[in-house]
């Protein structure tokens, strides 16, 4: 049932302590508020889902319905006060109100006033995510993890331990509100803890792990733009899940991870007890890379073992291919495979502004439509021609191959493209050719 929208535009964070932090799911509420936090030891203003960062953990089972109940309780005049939910990698299939895109499936929740997203994940299992979707407002701190239990999951007996203790957050951090455009983030944060440039040593998160056992870790890529090389010294890792899709297992000792991807990997704590480095060093063009003073780093520590900085040193020699990433279920794509087979072929071709500090997508910048496009649907408005934004709303037909190509963005470096409520073949995505990725979608 479609659920009216609301007014018409009318938790040092060691593993131990998410596990202990608000879990909610898959019923409550979310109240979204205003806080002074210092992450880094650097205090600033922050808009935050239940008053931590990262927010509440949502959980759920596979073919959950979830309604969860979101507040506005933001009064801070200097960072946006409206506020939106979307939950990254949820194919809102029959509930697209419930996606959360600001003035694409609905109006901002306006300040003391809330919405209920009310939507079923029927067949859908994995690591996910949930952040603001009003324009650059998670970047100030509304960011959590979500995560679908799998009974039936394939992997179960490859792993001792998997709850919310087992989840790994990577997120940049800065140090001006969002509305101010601050260039780049100052800090990585681990489970919601770092170390900023010319900081103090502030506390790091640790990940409290016990000997001879098979974890798996959940890493999530909270960041609004830094990429990062995920890896976890003397330790490797069997990835057996990727953005929400079991893959055949690929054993790998780092990984990349995008803003809002995400991984599950098997790690085996099978060294030497003691005290290891965890390392998210962020591409040096999108954030301050290296790990001086124990910047970009967590503790990855046995039971029982001392409560200092580890020592460790790595270097990865079996980094991840994203060739190698295979779906586990590889139903055949629709289409012929070949560039141009599709029944629909969409280039996507991006560039950066300098001068607006803006990007576009095929020659057009986006800028939000005075009515929500799904309302102006519902209003009668059919033809994509004739929904606003003009340029920015592509029509596709229904039971139809749709080939996109991707054209590399050459600013900062390489960039994470989100088909949000598709389900790309997994390995279709991966096969590149030059700087041109193509995948074969289902619509």
């Amino acid at each position: 049932m479609f659920r009216k929208l609301p007014g018409l535009c009318a938790i040092a964070v060691s593993l131990f302590g998410i596990a202990t932090a608000v879990t909610i799911g898959p019923v409550g509420n979310l109240v979204i508020s205003n806080k002074e936090i210092a992450p880094d030891g650097f205090s600033r203003p922050s808009v935050l889902a239940g008053s931590t960062f990262p927010g509440p953990v949502i959980v759920g089972k596979k073919g959950d319905r979830f309604q969860l109940n979101v507040t506005n309780a933001l009064t801070d005049p200097r960072m946006l006060r409206a506020t939106t939910i979307h939950w990254h990698g949820i194919f809102q299939n029959g509930t697209n109100y419930a996606d959360g895109p600001a003035m694409v499936t609905q109006c901002p929740i306006v300040p003391n006033d809330s919405f209920v997203y009310d939507f079923n994940v029927y067949d859908q299992a994995g690591t996910f995510w949930y952040h603001s979707h009003y324009s650059t407002q998670y970047c100030d701190g509304l960011r959590g993890a979500f995560v679908i239990y799998d009974d039936n999951d394939p992997y179960k007996a490859s792993y001792d331990i998997d709850n919310e203790s087992t989840i790994i957050t990577l997120a940049d951090w800065y140090h001006q509100v969002a509305p101010e455009h601050p260039a780049q983030p100052l800090t990585t944060l681990i489970n919601g803890l770092g170390r900023t440039v010319n900081g103090t040593a502030t506390e790091l998160a640790v990940v409290t792990v016990q000997p001879n056992k098979r974890y798996r870790f959940r890493l999530i890529g909270l960041s609004c733009d830094a990429p990062y090389n995920f890896t976890i010294h003397n330790h490797q890792m069997t990835i057996i899940e990727t953005d929400g899709e079991y893959t055949t297992p690929v054993l790998v000792d780092s990984l990349w991870v995008y803003a809002g991807q995400r991984y599950s990997v098997i790690v085996r704590t099978n060294q030497t007890p003691g005290n290891y480095w965890i390392r998210a060093d962020p591409l040096s063009s999108r954030a301050p890379s290296g790990f001086d003073g124990g910047r970009n780093s967590a503790i990855f520590r046995y039971e029982g073992s001392p409560n200092q900085e580890p020592t460790s040193t790595g270097i990865s020699t079996l980094p991840l291919d994203e060739d190698n990433l295979h779906a586990l279920v590889h139903p055949t794509p629709p289409g012929a495979p070949g560039l141009g087979n599709a029944d629909i072929v969409v280039p996507i071709r991006q560039r950066y502004h300098e001068d607006t500090k803006l990007f576009d997508i095929n020659n057009v910048t986006y800028t939000s439509p005075s009515v929500p496009v799904l309302l102006q649907i519902l209003n009668g408005t059919y033809d994509a021609n004739d929904l606003m934004p003009k340029g920015s709303v592509y029509k596709l037909k229904p039971n139809s191959s749709i080939e996109l190509q991707f054209h590399g963005l050459s600013r900062g470096g390489p960039v994470c493209i989100t088909c949000i409520s598709w389900r790309p073949r997994l390995s279709d995505v991966l096969n590149s050719i030059l700087s041109i990725y193509t995948a074969y979608v289902f619509k």
